[in-house]
């Protein structure tokens, strides 16, 4: 496999440098511009003619990507999809392609293929550190679903990877791209409008328990050996119940530790996303020094592992307080609306994927925000659309452009390692002393090993 367009930071290329100069041209632009406007020419106006058009490669075509790429088939022409289940690949290739994109079982394929500009990533969680690191070595430029990680020294690598190559990665955390809500309330808090934040808290909803799923046949169209990929080496589980069947395969593998993270990584990368985005933002930049809480599992686990392997694992109910210096605390739940509250000294606010409400929203009435209030956290980049849409059109944007996009990976795995630290506690039942610096778990030689898993063999991530 070729690396030969990897690129250490030290040495910029011609795309990096004019990146740089498009930043500052765009910064002082943004200083006059209203919420929704930038300055000249937006992906909204992209030429969309064969020759502009950016050639993306898929890997995983489930409905994750099939939403995204919708969201953005204006700008995209798929020319190849990777996929186990080669159903699904298929499909995908229909719908997207015309059937026309090159379908692989395996990614790898993909990234010594030239025409390939961009890929996204939307496999399952267990799947997207290994690909993602492969294809910024190859020089490629990623949308990658969230979460980034099943641990924290995954994250340590991305975050490694990503400063040698200078890659540009955008997280699928579109959150940060939704303007009349989230955005504008990172706005709020970045103008002083609450004060020094006293209480963060991210509300995600419990996740669901299973009856015992019997082991089944493997579909014909799915490489089950592949799909468990870096996981261990398991049977496949599935029964009808209801509307979604169970099972330890699609879409039902978040439930399971093996795969993911739970509600903590699957909703808690969205709101703890917007947390801990409002601490930065508001100069509350120094880390997290514990946490502790207690939490419901549907089967039994000692010393952190599952006792039980025919049903899901993971948390179905929670509540864990990280702790900051200063005394800031962020609590992540599961037991209350589901949203994202803003405590500070100076009044509080609540946002979600329907509302923006609390008094310093009113009182933007009789005193609005600056004009440019939500450019200067949108780090000056286009917001001429909306919601995935925009959060896509950054990413290609910042593609063309060399620029880092509003959802990066160093910021995700700030917020992500909360994530994965209240799984920790949640799985040990014990609190945890955390050390920011050296990402570590303090006092507990158990609890600091379940920041790194094993991969299985003939699944390493490819470093050459």
């Amino acid at each position: 496999m070729s690396k030969s367009s990897e690129t250490p930071v030290s040495q910029p290329t011609q795309w990096q440098t004019v990146g740089r100069r498009r930043m500052l041209q765009i910064a002082g632009a943004a200083m006059a511009t209203p919420y929704f406007a930038w300055s000249p020419r937006t992906m909204a106006d992209e030429p969309t003619s064969k020759n502009d058009r950016i050639s993306i490669g898929v890997i995983g075509a489930g409905g994750m990507a099939s939403g995204n790429i919708k969201s953005a088939e204006k700008w995209l022409d798929v020319v190849a999809v990777a996929d186990v289940d080669s159903k699904r690949a298929d499909s995908f290739n229909d719908k997207f392609s015309d059937g026309k994109a090159k379908v692989y079982n395996d990614y790898r394929a993909m990234l010594d293929r030239d025409d390939i500009e961009v890929l996204h990533i939307a496999t399952p969680d267990h799947w997207h550190t290994k690909p993602l690191i492969e294809a910024m070595l190859a020089g490629k430029d990623v949308y990658c679903e969230k979460p980034l990680t099943l641990t924290v020294d995954e994250g340590k690598l991305i975050r490694k990877v990503q400063k040698q190559t200078g890659r540009i990665v955008q997280v699928g955390t579109q959150q940060r791209s939704t303007l009349h809500l989230f955005t504008k309330a990172m706005a709020i808090v970045n103008e002083g409008r609450l004060g020094r934040l006293r209480r963060v808290q991210a509300a995600i909803g419990g996740a669901p328990s299973s009856p015992s799923i019997p082991v089944a046949e493997v579909p014909a169209n799915l490489d089950w050996d592949r799909w468990l990929g870096p996981a261990p080496k398991v049977d496949y589980r599935y029964i009808k119940n209801g509307r979604r069947p169970n099972t330890n395969c699609h879409y039902e593998f978040r439930w399971w530790y093996e795969y993911s993270g739970g509600k903590l990584t699957d909703w808690g990368a969205h709101h703890v996303d917007i947390c801990n985005w409002a601490l930065k933002l508001n100069g509350q930049t120094e880390g997290p020094t514990s946490l502790g809480g207690t939490a419901t599992h549907p089967v039994e686990f000692k010393d952190g592992v599952a006792q039980q392997n025919d049903r899901y694992n993971t948390a179905t109910a929670f509540n864990f307080t990280v702790k900051y210096p200063g005394g800031t605390e962020m609590i992540i739940r599961n037991d209350t609306d589901n949203g994202v509250l803003l405590e500070g000294d100076k009044g509080r606010i609540f946002v979600n994927r329907g509302k923006l409400v609390g008094k310093p929203v009113d009182d933007l009435k009789e005193n609005p925000l600056p004009e440019d209030a939500l450019s200067k956290v949108y780090k000056g980049l286009p917001m001429d659309l909306n919601g995935r849409s925009q959060h896509w059109a950054n990413f290609l944007h910042c593609h063309r452009e060399g620029l880092e996009p509003i959802s990066d990976v160093h910021s995700h795995m700030q917020m992500l390692n909360l994530c994965h630290l209240a799984g920790i506690c949640a799985r040990t039942g014990r609190d945890l002393t955390w050390d920011d610096a050296s990402e570590q778990i303090v006092g507990d030689e158990q609890a600091n090993s379940m920041l790194a898993r094993p991969y299985r063999e003939g699944y390493e991530i490819e470093m050459g």
